[in-house]
C-alpha cells in the first residue's frame, strides 16, 4: 500500500505546511553551482519573479526592508541553509506560499537532490490550489518543473509522478498527460492514499458524486486517520439530496475530531440539517 505524509494530505487538501526546512549537504554554493541555476531558466520563471515583486509592493517598509535583507544573506552568506530557512520561513508569516515556493525551488537549485526538488514540488502545488484564478497556471507550471526534475532523478518516485498528474489536468493544457500518469501510477498502486485523494477531489470538483462517494470512502479504508474525508462525503451527499447519509457523515467527523471549536461547529451544523 502506498504511504501518505501528513505533509502529502496538506498537499492534497490545499492547505501548506508552514515550517518545513530543507537538509543541504552543503552550507554554501560553488560558483559552478551559481553558474548552473541560470540553466534553469523557463517560461514560468519571468513570471514568477513579476509575482514576487507585486507580493513585495504590497508589503509596509519595515517588511520590505527585511525581505531585502534576507535576500542578500541568500547571495552573501556561507550559512545558506540557515539564509534559505530564514526568508521561507519570512513569506510563510507574510502567507504568500508560492514566493516561498520559489525560494524552495532556490533551495533545490542549490542543492539539486531528489527530496529538495519534491518538497520544491510541493510548496508550488499546495500554493498553485490557493492562488488566484489568473497565477493558478504559472504556479502549477512551477510545480511541473520541479516534479520533473524530482523523476529525473528518479523515474520510480510515484508521489511526484501522482502530484505531477494532478498538475496537469489542474492547471495545464495538456489534462490529458496528467490522467495518463495517473492511471499509470494506478495500475503500480491502486491503494495509494495520494493517488485516491486526487481521483476524489477531481470526482468531486466535476461534480460527479456517486464517484467522489466510493473515492473518499476508499480513501477512509486505506488511511482511517484522514477524517476530513467525512467532510467530503457528507457534502457530496447533500449534493445528492440524501440528509440522512449526510448526518450520518458529520456524526461519524464529530466523534472523531479533538478540537472542542470544531466539534461545536459540527454539532451546530447537524442540528441545522436535521431542523431544515
Amino acid at each position: 500500500m502506498g504511504a501518505v505524509t501528513k505533509t502529502q494530505i496538506g498537499v492534497i487538501a490545499g492547505s501548506i505546511v508552514l515550517i518545513v526546512l530543507l537538509l543541504f549537504t552543503n552550507t554554501t554554493i560553488p560558483k559552478k553551482e551559481e553558474a548552473k541555476m541560470s540553466e534553469h531558466s523557463t517560461p514560468n520563471s519571468a513570471g514568477i519573479l513579476t509575482l514576487i515583486e507585486n507580493a513585495k509592493a504590497k508589503l509596509s517598509a519595515s517588511q520590505k526592508k527585511e525581505v531585502e535583507m534576507m535576500e542578500e544573506a541568500v547571495k552573501s552568506s556561507p550559512d545558506k541553509k540557515t539564509a534559505f530557512e530564514n526568508i521561507i520561513n519570512q513569506w510563510d508569516t507574510l502567507r504568500q506560499p508560492a514566493v516561498a515556493a520559489y525560494y524552495f525551488e532556490q533551495a533545490a537549485m542549490a542543492s539539486p537532490n531528489e527530496q529538495n526538488w519534491y518538497e520544491a514540488g510541493n510548496r508550488f502545488f499546495g500554493a498553485a490550489r490557493l492562488a488566484a484564478e489568473g497565477d493558478k497556471g504559472l504556479i502549477y507550471g512551477k510545480a511541473i518543473e520541479c516534479y520533473e526534475k524530482t523523476l529525473e532523478l528518479n523515474p520510480k518516485n510515484m508521489e511526484a509522478k501522482i502530484n505531477l498528474g494532478a498538475c496537469y489536468v489542474e492547471g495545464s493544457p495538456e489534462p490529458m498527460k496528467g490522467i495518463g500518469l495517473l492511471r499509470e501510477a494506478e495500475k503500480t498502486d491502486s491503494n495509494n492514499v495520494n493517488l485516491q485523494l486526487n481521483f476524489a477531489f477531481f470526482s468531486e470538483k466535476s461534480g460527479q458524486w456517486d464517484r467522489a462517494i466510493r473515492r473518499f470512502e476508499k480513501v477512509l479504508v486505506l488511511k482511517p486517520d484522514f477524517i476530513d474525508a467525512y467532510l467530503h462525503l457528507s457534502d457530496a451527499y447533500q449534493q445528492k439530496g440524501d440528509k440522512a447519509k449526510a448526518i450520518e457523515s458529520l456524526e461519524k467527523y464529530y466523534s472523531l475530531v479533538d478540537d472542542e471549536s470544531v466539534k461545536k461547529e459540527t454539532r451546530d451544523y447537524i442540528n441545522k440539517l436535521k431542523t431544515n
